[in-house]
């Protein structure tokens, strides 16, 4: 069995959420529990790729300080990441026990908020542990906070090992009806990927200038005056490539760097138009260079990967630009 600690506080010597995971996580292991430590605050530049590590857990321990208000930024934002990019069918089968201790008001508005949260994204949340501490040293000193500490952490075990059911919550059927996490229509596999170029600032500063660039590069093709182009270079490739879709329509804008206008590509199930002229309306934007189109066209490479690698830059509707690979079949 395997139990991740996620400790979401500052790292400070008398934080008693510290002594308090110290306490459950030498139980643990004395249960014969492999358990992984994860200080978030340690791993601030890479918090969108920590809930990947969620996959190899039977169960973890959220733990937090109340320092002032709520349950501070790290956690939140490894919520936040997990609501973005992790396995949300991994958490639907994964047990959470909150740990909230504040040295101020409001560790039990902490515990319910760490619960309901895991209740959205699909997981099983136990009964947690809450406390206020005033005085670090008497804390530790008593021996009935310790037993206390023990049995919580003995329960979480309990529960896990006997896979333990709980009745429906009325968080759960709202995250089934109402709330929804944006559809891009990624496997967990590629969801992890993105996470990882997520953190990584140099990808995003670079997709950033990218897009930007895109961007004004189309706006500046809208406020010039139609021009003529004789090329027809690449449209009788995706004619000829061409693989109709049932109920499937989109607008393709590509943007080839070389091209005196873009490439516009009319999507209606069985029918294809392809012509170099702007239009409105459009469902993706990209934008490559000739070479990277060229070795698409040969079946060297998919357009999701360029997407991937960043050889291909776009925007607009995610799930329609994975379609490109579907409704033309380059190999």
């Amino acid at each position: 069995m395997r139990v991740n600690i996620y400790y979401g506080g500052r790292g400070v010597l008398d934080d008693p959420t510290l002594y308090v995971i110290n306490k459950m996580q030498e139980v643990l292991e004395e249960l014969r529990v492999n358990v992984e430590r994860y200080n978030i605050f340690e791993q601030k530049n890479s918090i969108a790729t920590l809930p990947q590590t969620i996959k190899d857990a039977e169960g973890i321990i959220l733990a937090t300080t109340v320092e002032w208000l709520g349950i501070g930024g790290f956690m939140q934002q490894f919520l936040d990441a997990c609501w973005l990019y992790g396995d949300k069918e991994k958490i639907s089968q994964t047990y959470m026990q909150p740990v909230v201790m504040s040295t101020t008001y409001g560790e039990r508005e902490g515990e319910i908020t760490l619960a309901n949260a895991w209740e959205i994204l699909g997981g099983l949340p136990c009964p947690g542990l809450c406390g206020y501490v005033a005085d670090l040293l008497s804390f530790e000193m008593n021996e009935d906070y310790s037993v206390i500490i023990e049995k919580k952490a003995e329960n979480l075990y309990r529960t896990i090992t006997q896979k333990m059911k709980t009745l429906p919550t009325s968080n759960q059927a709202v995250t089934k009806t109402v709330l929804r996490t944006q559809d891009l229509g990624l496997t967990p596999q590629e969801s992890e990927q993105l996470s990882k170029y997520v953190s990584d600032d140099t990808y995003v500063k670079k997709q950033k200038e990218d897009i930007e660039e895109l961007a004004n590069k189309f706006k500046g093709l809208l406020d010039k005056t139609e021009e003529v182009v004789d090329d027809t270079s690449f449209i009788a490739d995706f004619e000829s490539h061409f693989k109709p879709q049932t109920d499937f329509k989109a607008r393709y804008l590509f943007i080839i760097e070389g091209m005196k206008k873009p490439l516009t590509i009319d999507v209606n199930q069985s029918e294809l138009m392809c012509s170099y002229e702007k239009k409105n309306d459009v469902d993706v934007y990209a934008k490559m260079s000739t070479d990277v189109l060229e070795r698409i066209i040969a079946g060297k490479m998919t357009f999701q990967r360029a997407f991937m690698t960043g050889e291909l830059t776009a925007k607009g509707n995610f799930k329609t630009l994975r379609m490109l690979d579907d409704i033309f079949a380059f190999d």
